[in-house]
């Protein structure tokens, strides 16, 4: 994430836990996946660009043991405190704005980080600039305009009124700077930045009870965006929290695409 006043979902809101831990329940498992076939192994050097939440973090702590180290950062740390212990420094860094914080990384992963980012050209850069010989960068990061809706299936006033609320927080995001398509350009980066053996897949969950807790959570936390804008009423997104409460809506995410490479 980086510095800015527009920032859409701030960590210090009370609801910003609740979205980290579906994130983490959604695609952890995709992420731990990729890092393991990048072969992670006691004492390498990982950072982790604009951590917001500790799963990935801990997960890190775990495979790189004590004689590794796993960097934190992010504009915002307040939610890192819990894993400040070695091997794992946390530290507050805007990875848009200013230099590495460090250099000689095995790996730098960054996720649904890079889209929310004004200046994501300098922010890969330093990823890259961070890596050592033959480090591997992973980058996953969402597509909302790929799929842009949150009921797939409108098949009904419930599912027309969420998609209606998801395209009012696409229409934020966008006025905040967010690159709607990035999640889909991330291989072609990757390969100009000069990384080899670049690969990348996609994950895209059709619905489950963490949708459904990101899909409440980050309604809550925008909700008075969303009213200032003229984008929805409270009565309506009242009427869609207890829609998505009833757990009858199938809620989807957009797709997250992952891309990784090799640095010469």
């Amino acid at each position: 994430m980086t510095r800015s006043d527009g920032y859409l979902l701030d960590n210090r809101q009370n609801e910003a836990g609740r979205r980290f831990d579906a994130f983490a329940t959604l695609f952890d498992p995709t992420t731990f996946r990729h890092v393991e076939k990048l072969g992670i192994a006691p004492g390498w050097r990982c950072w982790e660009v604009g951590a917001g939440g500790t799963s990935v973090v801990s997960w890190l702590a775990e495979r790189v043991g004590p004689s590794g180290k796993v960097l934190a950062t992010d504009i915002d740390a307040s939610l890192l405190g819990a894993v400040a212990r070695p091997p794992v420094e946390v530290r507050v860094h805007d990875v848009g704005a200013e230099e590495p914080p460090g250099d000689g990384f095995d790996l730098v992963h960054a996720r649904l980080v890079l889209v929310h980012v004004p200046d994501r050209d300098r922010a890969l850069r330093s990823m890259v600039q961070a890596l050592r010989p033959g480090g591997m960068l992973l980058i996953e990061d969402a597509d909302p305009a790929l799929q842009p809706l949150i009921c797939p299936d409108e098949y009904g006033p419930e599912q027309r009124l969420a998609n209606r609320l998801r395209q009012g927080f696409r229409s934020l995001l966008a006025d905040r700077g967010a690159d709607l398509s990035y999640g889909r350009k991330l291989p072609r980066l990757l390969r100009e930045a000069g990384l080899r053996e670049v690969e990348a897949d996609a994950y895209f969950p059709v619905t489950s009870p963490a949708c459904t807790a990101l899909e409440a959570a980050t309604v809550r936390q925008i909700r008075d965006r969303l009213v200032t804008a003229g984008l929805a009423t409270d009565e309506e997104i009242d009427q869609h929290l207890a829609n998505v409460e009833a757990g009858t809506m199938d809620l989807t995410t957009a797709p997250m695409i992952s891309a990784w490479g090799r640095k010469a």
